[in-house]
């Protein structure tokens, strides 16, 4: 991989980890367009852990107040009934399946879940599913001539059953195409929550998954096509491009629909299909080396 090739796959990264659009369906997609070699999950995982960092660094107070009355909880029953320390306890409940499927199914994830025939049936698909959760999350919101108003859920309303289903939508993105926040913030919606909620315990819950998953990875860091140097600078780049997408999107999302992300999500899934059908792009460019 050059320096070039890292530049761009760190920017690519940055803009579209916290965007419902699917960051390692882009890293995929970017890589077979440019004719380069697939980055594979390994540089994916490992590009992720940069922008977690912005995911710390910005939801740091947050962070901190959580791991503080969880640690307290642990010796201090009091602090049990605690939302910050539940919401400990439920960031590493909603983690469990994320990290049993992304043991179980490592080899396919590696492989046959990066083919383009599938990364564009998952960016259809997860597009519409967003797109009825922000549909119905806008009706809740807005009531109508004959429906009131809505309230829908905060964090405070989160228990277990709930995290664990946040958790699986996250596993969701173990496939490229379904991306993190677009699973766990449609389920969220389909569930109740604000779109604040959703995407605010979805950032929390993807911290200790993808810290895992890159320093898992970071063994395979030298192997292959990927190097060290290039791979650091990519998540460097993606680190500071994220913090800044975390910054908007925050803001976004409590005024703004999802529609745009659900068009650009069916659209791009159709064009791809359209690129593979016509044998313009093999379904598994790039993958020769990856």
């Amino acid at each position: 991989m050059s320096w070039f090739e890292s530049l761009i796959l760190g920017l690519v990264q940055g803009l579209t980890e916290f965007l419902p659009i699917s960051s390692s369906a882009h890293l995929r997609l970017t890589a077979a367009f440019a004719g380069w070699h697939d980055p594979g999950a390994a540089f994916t995982a490992i590009t992720q852990i940069g922008t977690e960092a912005a995911v710390l660094i910005y939801f740091r107070k947050d962070i901190a107040r959580i791991v503080s009355a969880w640690f307290r909880s642990l010796t201090n029953k009091a602090m049990r009934s605690d939302h910050d320390a539940k919401m400990g306890w439920l960031v590493i409940v909603g983690s469990i399946p994320i990290g049993v499927l992304g043991l179980a199914f490592k080899d396919q994830i590696e492989g046959p879940f990066r083919d383009l025939r599938l990364i564009a049936t998952t960016l259809i698909v997860m597009g519409i599913i967003l797109g009825i959760a922000d549909r119905l999350a806008a009706r809740d919101e807005a009531g109508g001539k004959h429906r009131a108003v809505k309230e829908r859920k905060s964090l405070k309303e989160l228990g277990v059953k709930d995290g664990l289903i946040f958790g699986f939508c996250q596993a969701l993105a173990l496939i490229p195409g379904v991306s993190r926040s677009g699973a766990t913030i449609s389920g969220g919606l389909l569930m109740g929550y604000t779109r604040e909620a959703a995407a605010r315990y979805s950032f929390l819950l993807a911290v200790p998954a993808v810290l895992a998953s890159g320093a898992f990875e970071l063994k395979d860091a030298g192997e292959g096509h990927v190097s060290w140097g290039p791979t650091i600078f990519a998540t460097i780049v993606a680190f500071v491009v994220g913090y800044a997408v975390i910054a908007w999107f925050m803001k976004f999302i409590t005024t703004k629909s999802f529609m745009p992300f659900v068009i650009y999500r069916i659209l791009l899934g159709i064009v791809l299909f359209a690129l593979v059908g016509t044998d313009t792009l093999s379904p598994h460019a790039g993958e020769s080396a990856g």
